[in-house]
């Protein structure tokens, strides 16, 4: 058996893991790290959060941990088996091996097993099915380690049947895809027929759980010919994507803002034709307000919001910042400039400190302008001067500018 040593697991042994291990080796209970901590360490990432799976059940466990005094943290998982310790100012989430008996596409009644193959068999991807145990034993029952140094994805078992468990593994698919495959296009014919299949499950998945998928699907590689395969499939419709969505240009935004870090929305709204397809999309996935308003000022601005030609190309994007009454203006024209590919231009822009008016109504009273409505004429003239010459005009310039007006 393979028996793994990277600096990454052993860093994981905080004194909190090893006085964990300790109760559960006293009382002759198993505990593994499950799923996808157990894929980081393999591919040499350090974990972001890790779950542990054990053969002791919830109660076992409470009786345990609360002989031992330890803190217990919110009961909202022990329904489905899993208990959350505190040690040493880390929280330890430990789940019962389980096995589901009915699932209905999106939510699963479990039954506690202590059968660590039964438990690898309900879970999505062989890449997500491994465990590994503290000595660094791997447990590998579906060949997810050879799928992982090949770099391929495939479901635990018929593809089928783990989609029909719960539809949305549909979108784990190309998440991982996107995440651990190599390159586009590497797919087993028999898992895309049986995603196509079963496309129309979607259908029935909350928006909220949908959105958390297809974000990190956008932010993900091969993004453009996984979207595209999406059209393909026949999913596109059943998540809130429009039935025409605009795939050329999703694929030449895709190739701009590969090193730019975008935001989702401003991946997925180059699908869109436009403000219809925003607010169709917020209807079916929920998303939040700051999302669907960036959607709606790139769908708006994306075409005649560009660089000027000639020596101040960031000009447009200025003046456009600066007349805007709204917050957060200036993260959507960063979004902007990095679909439209704009990578100097985004560095210049986010260098560039927002000027601030030099004159006040105060200046003008003092040069005996009296009267309110004078002054709001007054101000609005400077300001357009000011905007002229590029913010450059100091508050003397613009004063005796209003003498010449």
């Amino acid at each position: 058996a393979m028996r793994l040593q990277a600096p990454q697991f052993q860093a994981l042994f905080t004194p909190g893991l090893s006085s964990v291990a300790e109760l559960f080796e006293k009382k002759n209970y198993e505990l593994r790290i499950a799923g996808g901590a157990v894929r980081d360490l393999l591919s040499g990432v350090t974990p972001q959060d890790i779950d542990f799976a054990t053969t002791a059940t919830p109660a076992e466990m409470k009786e345990m941990f609360t002989a031992a005094g330890v803190r217990l943290i919110n009961n909202k998982g022990e329904k489905h088996g899993t208990i959350t310790a505190r040690l040493h100012e880390q929280n330890f989430e430990i789940t019962t091996l389980r096995i589901d008996v009915v699932t209905d596409g999106r939510h699963a009644e479990v039954e506690f097993t202590t059968d660590w193959h039964k438990d690898a068999e309900r879970r999505d991807l062989t890449v997500n099915s491994m465990f590994l145990g503290l000595d660094g034993t791997l447990y590998d029952f579906f060949n997810g380690y050879e799928d992982l140094k090949n770099k391929r994805i495939r479901f635990v078992g018929k593809a089928t049947e783990r989609i029909q468990e719960d539809y949305l593994r549909i979108l784990r698919y190309f998440r991982f895809y996107g995440r651990i495959a190599e390159k586009p296009g590497d797919h087993e014919p028999n898992t895309l027929q049986a995603i196509k299949e079963n496309a129309k499950g979607l259908a029935g998945i909350s928006g909220e759980r949908i959105w958390v998928e297809l974000k990190k699907i956008l932010l993900g590689n091969h993004v453009s010919h996984l979207v595209q395969l999406m059209y393909e499939l026949d999913i596109a419709q059943y998540i809130g994507l429009p039935l025409d969505g605009n795939l050329e240009e999703f694929a030449r935004v895709t190739k701009n803002i590969q090193n730019l870090s975008p935001k989702p929305m401003t991946v997925l709204t180059s699908l869109f034709k436009g403000k219809d397809d925003v607010t169709n999309l917020d209807l079916r996935l929920k998303i939040s307000k700051e999302e669907k308003n960036l959607g709606l000022f790139l769908v708006k601005h994306r075409q005649e919001l560009t660089k000027a030609p000639g020596s101040e190309p960031l000009r447009p994007y200025q003046d456009f910042l600066m007349d805007s009454r709204e917050a957060n203006t200036i993260s959507k024209i960063f979004e902007l400039l990095k679909y439209q590919g704009e990578e100097q231009l985004l560095k210049e822009m986010q260098e560039w400190t927002v000027p601030s008016f030099p004159v006040s109504g105060h200046d003008l009273r003092k040069l005996g302008v009296s009267s309110g409505k004078e002054i709001g004429t007054a101000l609005q003239q400077l300001r357009d001067e000011w905007k002229k010459s590029g913010y450059h005009m100091d508050k003397e310039e613009l004063l005796s500018c209003l003498k010449k007006l």
